[in-house]
């Protein structure tokens, strides 16, 4: 019998988690603080030792820091939460995996990516490795799962229907956010949480990441300036210049630094440009998306309220695109996909391409209906320019939208809001 906690809600993370467990001696499970990893994770333990356990003195992180395969004799499968508290647990847990044939031993539950001169051994092939992301709408019961995205690269139709989503509603995910914690708050307080959050991340989190100390006044402001630039390929050079427009004296490294310490504590992430194989190389871009962990964190970073965002459609368009691509990314990973942007120096820009084996589809996001004529424009030329070129026809071409009519138009691009999505 596994320790799964009273109340847990199923994640769509858990087939994949099964399916891994039987392929690895140890499975690493990796992503931001309060995404749910523990209670996921004890869905499939049926030992636990809690690393930052108060008890005695922190005893489990004391036992090892002096002996990291002394607190690895539990039941299997046996959890490891927060593992990178003492680096020398994952060697540990590679050694032990390498020692037999059995799977599914051991997991491990990290918050933070420790520098890699922490441990010696990558694990590749003993410990695999699975992102594990805020709830999606469809996790968090706000998505009716009309449309599959594994579906569509299948060649599904689509039956007319219209959302329930509206832009009050819509606001309120945003602000509540996909921490499993928060599902229940009422909606005036719902913001209370990723408040909490990101204070939490300023004043102590950042820091303790590598025990480097941090200044949480240019922690807060460098997430503000992430959120202006959130979902852009904005270059480094326009966020230093941001930061330093209140803290003069803060260096290009220093921004770097910040950057790459919420890269590793998962609460900063980067979306790939694509690059398409064809016989005629394109002259593309090469910057990533930067996008927050959660859209929550893009309003408390910008200090917006429900009435503000109301108001100001760029700021909502914004936020909405993190709340698709959060998702988004989420059934890419359970459908197996991999999920990119297109960006080239024609300033032919495409929100989201997704890559499933040798298929392709691309998507565009607009809040409003008045926008789906952009976004489809956007989506054909990129399709006529690529099979030009020699690339293979689109699996689908869609416009993700925050509510309105579920339809196919006439041009063969799918519209389809963003609570009907599931993978």
């Amino acid at each position: 019998m596994t320790l799964t906690e009273h109340g847990y809600k199923p994640r769509l993370i858990d087939g994949i988690i099964t399916k891994y467990m039987g392929l690895f001696g140890a499975l690493s499970i990796e992503g931001p603080k309060w995404c749910g990893k523990t209670w996921t994770s004890l869905n499939h333990a049926k030992s636990v030792v809690y690393m930052l356990d108060p008890e005695n003195d922190y005893a489990n992180r004391e036992a090892a820091r002096l002996n990291p395969a002394s607190i690895l004799t539990g039941e299997k499968p046996l959890l490891v939460d927060e593992w990178q508290e003492v680096p020398g647990v994952w060697d540990a847990v590679r050694f032990a995996s390498d020692r037999t044939t059995d799977k599914g031993l051991f997991l491990l539950t990290g918050s933070v990516t420790p520098k890699k001169s922490s441990y010696s051994h990558s694990g590749a092939g003993r410990i695999g490795k699975i992102r594990m992301r805020t709830m999606s709408l469809f996790e968090s019961g706000d998505s009716s799962g009309k449309i599959s995205l594994a579906g569509l690269f299948e060649g599904d139709k689509i039956n007319s229907d219209i959302s329930n989503l509206t832009q009050d509603k819509l606001i309120n995910f945003m602000i509540r956010g996909g921490w499993p914690g928060n599902l229940a708050s009422p909606k005036d307080d719902a913001g209370i949480l990723p408040e909490q959050y990101v204070a939490a991340l300023a004043e102590t989190d950042i820091s303790n990441a590598d025990n480097s100390k941090r200044n949480p006044n240019i922690v807060m402001h460098l997430l503000a300036a992430i959120a202006r630039t959130n979902v852009t390929t904005a270059k480094l050079s326009t966020i230093t210049a941001d930061v330093q427009s209140r803290f003069g004296d803060v260096t290009r490294q220093t921004v770097a630094d910040y950057l790459s310490a919420l890269s590793r504590l998962y609460v900063v992430e980067e979306i790939p440009q694509w690059f398409p194989e064809l016989r005629d190389k394109q002259r593309l871009r090469k910057a990533p998306k930067r996008m927050l962990a959660d859209p929550s964190l893009a309003v408390c970073a910008l200090k917006a309220r429900s009435n503000e965002l109301a108001r100001d459609p760029r700021t909502l368009g914004m936020v909405f695109e993190n709340l698709c691509l959060r998702d988004l990314l989420v059934y890419s990973d359970i459908a197996g996909a991999k999920l990119s942007h297109y960006h080239d120096l024609n300033d032919l820009e495409v929100d989201v391409v997704v890559e499933l084996g040798s298929k392709w589809a691309a998507m565009e996001i607009k809040l409003g209906a008045h926008r789906v004529d952009e976004g489809a424009k956007s989506l054909k030329r990129l399709q006529a320019m690529l099979v030009s070129k020699g690339a293979r026809y689109p699996s689908f071409l869609a416009v993700i939208t925050g509510g309105g009519p579920l339809y196919t138009r006439d041009d063969g691009v799918f519209v389809i809001p963003i609570d009907c999505m599931k993978p």
